[in-house]
């Protein structure tokens, strides 16, 4: 049985073009009127949902046709169009980046892309860069082009103009212009944009950009201007049953602004898998509850090396935890405090938590980016990897990852085993392989 729901997929030409302030501005500004957003990030994107969540008010879930894969997507977005008034998916990277990119994503589930372009720099080339992301793949839904950071009204009304310009005319929807202001800007750092909860005025750069938003063609559109961009979302096939394999068992969770890369989904698998999660803080140097495995997720401990460091009460109770033998999976950022120090960008050294020997080096360029697999006893879990450190360790990989694309040059992030505890970059989809997933909280071995 299908839903039907109004929904737009929010692309660019590129990263950087304003995405997710305007696909934030978007949601917040159908959410202040009173309707039923829903939210969705194309790809394995940890930051931007923490924007679209706040506008919304929902979790937000990560659509990726490769990582998460169709199903599960057309499971999330019918769910969603029960619901909703309306679904909001923001793209990733340029509408045609990647293997499977947001275009694979907008063509598979007929979703109208709004394409997002900063017009800073350009006049009558902004007719010919809509006109190439409309008709460079045949087929493609649209809904219309939004120009972005616009100098003035004249600005605007020339961009406009260029949408007629050409021998043919791009025919593509003058959905307006957005001016630049930088009340509204999302400020960003080395992994992508800030956490929208370390901002206290965040909520207030949101209600400005859905503000300014307001003023276009896109932001005036009431439920019966967005009806010529519903959706038919078919079910899902049944899912298979998962069996309740960490049943009876609590999983500690690491949450907060060091440790923020959390994928909802991961939260739920766990407990479909019959684990009861609990959290705490490390920042907070708050001691481990009561738990049987512990999960230390990626995020941002170089930023609070010294803080980390003096975590003396949490740091003792995780290496109490590991003394008793019980399981610890420790991905990228989570990995990365457990080792015996941290040097950061600026190269100064803090102290880790000695559980894992080496030290951690962060640099000033990316050291692997991608979607990943890994092939445990138990199934493959895919996911991805995305950091700018680098260990060394003496330790030796048990298994290491491989890149999804085929002929992929790229090395495969180790997986380390020391005691109970396993580590790696590699940032695990549980819902891929919920028995997989769940191995990495058992004692047993997981290669």
């Amino acid at each position: 049985m299908s839903a039907r729901c109004p929904a737009i997929l929010v692309a660019a030409p590129a990263s950087g073009q304003g995405k997710t302030t305007v696909a934030a501005a978007l949601a917040r500004l159908h959410t202040r009127a009173g309707r039923r957003v829903r939210a969705f990030k194309c790809g394995p994107d940890f930051l931007d949902p923490h924007w679209l969540a706040l506008a919304t008010g929902h979790p937000v879930h990560n659509l990726d046709l490769w990582m998460t894969g169709e199903s599960d997507a057309r499971e999330r977005l019918h769910a969603a169009a029960v619901q909703a008034d309306l679904i909001i998916v923001e793209g990733v990277m340029g509408l045609f980046d990647g293997e499977p990119s947001a275009a694979d994503l907008a063509q598979r589930f007929q979703l109208p892309v709004l394409a997002v372009i900063d017009a800073s720099a350009m006049a009558g080339t902004f007719g010919a860069l809509a006109f190439g992301l409309q008709h460079f793949r045949e087929g493609m839904p649209w809904a219309g082009v939004l120009a972005n950071r616009v100098a003035s009204e004249r600005h605007a009304q020339m961009l406009e103009s260029a949408l007629n310009g050409g021998s043919a005319g791009v025919g593509s929807a003058w959905l307006g212009a957005v001016m630049r202001d930088e009340r509204f800007a999302l400020p960003e750092r080395h992994l992508g944009l800030t956490v929208a909860a370390e901002l206290p005025d965040a909520m207030n750069r949101l209600d400005a950009a859905a503000d300014a938003l307001a003023t276009t063609k896109l932001g005036q559109m009431d439920s019966a201007a967005l009806s010529r961009w519903t959706v038919d979302f078919d079910a899902a096939l049944p899912a298979p049953q998962v069996a309740p394999l960490l049943q009876g068992r609590t999983v500690a969770v690491a949450r907060d602004a060091a440790f923020c890369f959390i994928y909802p989904a991961n939260l739920d698998t766990l407990q479909v898998l019959g684990a009861s999660v609990v959290f705490f803080s490390p920042l907070a140097n708050e001691p481990l509850p009561r738990c049987d495995a512990v999960w230390l997720p990626g995020g941002y401990p170089e930023l609070h090396g010294a803080t980390l460091a003096n975590s003396h009460t949490c740091r003792e109770s995780i290496a109490a935890h590991v003394a008793a033998g019980k399981p610890v999976w420790a991905e990228c950022g989570g990995m990365m405090v457990l080792f015996d120090a941290v040097v950061d960008a600026h190269g100064h050294r803090h102290d880790g938590w000695g559980v894992l020997p080496g030290t951690v080096r962060m640099q000033k360029r990316l050291a692997a980016l991608g979607p990943h697999r890994i092939a445990l006893a138990a199934g493959e879990l895919r996911g991805h990897t995305f950091h700018y450190s680098v260990c060394d360790t003496p330790l030796q990989p048990v298994a290491r990852t491989a890149p999804a694309r085929v002929g992929a040059v790229a090395d495969g992030e180790a997986l380390y085993a020391h005691g109970p505890v396993r580590a790696s970059y590699f940032h695990a989809w549980f819902a891929s392989n919920p028995a997989a997933a769940a191995s990495l909280f058992v004692q047993e071995s997981v290669v």
